[in-house]
């Protein structure tokens, strides 16, 4: 009779712990995703995207290309739509760049050789190989959507269990080009969404007319800040004639608190070329 009783609560823990199993498993697994529309896909990714007029954050990060490999660490500060303010540090702490870049004007000083650059974006653009302007720039940086370009002509699939966006045709809006004389680019881009949580895990742009550049990112470890949902590692890849990749892990992440954006540039400092890079 005990060896009965014993069998049988041995048998119904197994059987307990076979079904709480199965309902695990299958709670963990997505059922397949349905095609959504890219309108209602972009709503939601607009819903969902961080909102913010201030950002502050420090970081740390990895930097390699064919020829280097760094660590440093950083902070960066986001006026939205208007400035971006970083600075670099090597683990040390001290200073060495300083960058601050508006919507057409690119300024950093560099303090391991005593020079200062105030230009436009075809500098930062001959450095990096690539095609950005400040939309793209702050987009890619923490991982929300183009601001000033236009969402009319996307497409959207299902990409494994991720929602995918892709167009071969985006371009600026006519309200935010400021001259006739500015070159309209068209840009191929693809982002791809969490269907849970919509936030961008991985987005590339690359200008039609230059696509052996591309520029990607890819965003994880997502943490809420201040009730949003904030990545806090992301992958940067720019792929050009010589590939630069990038790691950089954010910390002490805050929203919405006015900040100061210091730029002096030191008397003693010369100023480099533009031609220079």
């Amino acid at each position: 009779m005990k060896n009965r009783i014993l069998l049988t609560l041995i048998i119904s823990t197994a059987m307990v712990a076979m079904l709480t199993s199965c309902k695990t498993q299958r709670a963990v697994i997505r059922e397949p995703l349905k095609e959504a529309g890219a309108d209602l896909l972009f709503s939601k990714l607009k819903e969902k995207e961080l909102k913010f007029e201030w950002l502050t954050a420090k970081f740390s990060a990895d930097y390699k290309n064919k020829d280097t490999e760094h660590s440093f660490g950083g902070q960066i500060r986001i006026r939205k739509d208007s400035l971006i303010w970083i600075s670099l540090s090597p683990m040390m702490g001290i200073e060495v760049i300083r960058l601050m870049v508006s919507q057409d004007t690119v300024k950093f000083i560099n303090r391991m050789n005593n020079t200062y650059f105030i230009g436009d974006y075809d500098y930062l653009n001959k450095f990096l190989n690539t095609n950005i302007d400040f939309d793209i720039l702050q987009a890619f940086l923490i991982g929300r959507d183009l601001s000033f370009y236009d969402n009319d002509h996307f497409k959207a699939t299902v990409d494994g269990t991720l929602y995918k966006l892709t167009t071969t045709d985006r371009q600026k809006l006519k309200k935010y080009v400021k001259t006739s004389e500015e070159e309209v680019k068209a840009f191929i881009q693809n982002i791809w969404l969490d269907p849970e949580t919509y936030k961008i895990t991985q987005a590339d742009v690359k200008e039609v007319k230059r696509e052996k550049q591309r520029l990607e990112a890819t965003y994880s470890s997502f943490e809420p800040v201040q009730g949003q949902l904030f990545p806090m590692k992301i992958e940067y890849n720019i792929y050009a004639d010589n590939n630069i990749f990038s790691t950089a892990t954010f910390s002490k992440v805050t929203i919405d608190e006015p900040q100061q954006f210091p730029f002096k540039i030191p008397a003693s400092f010369k100023p480099v070329k533009a031609s220079d890079k």
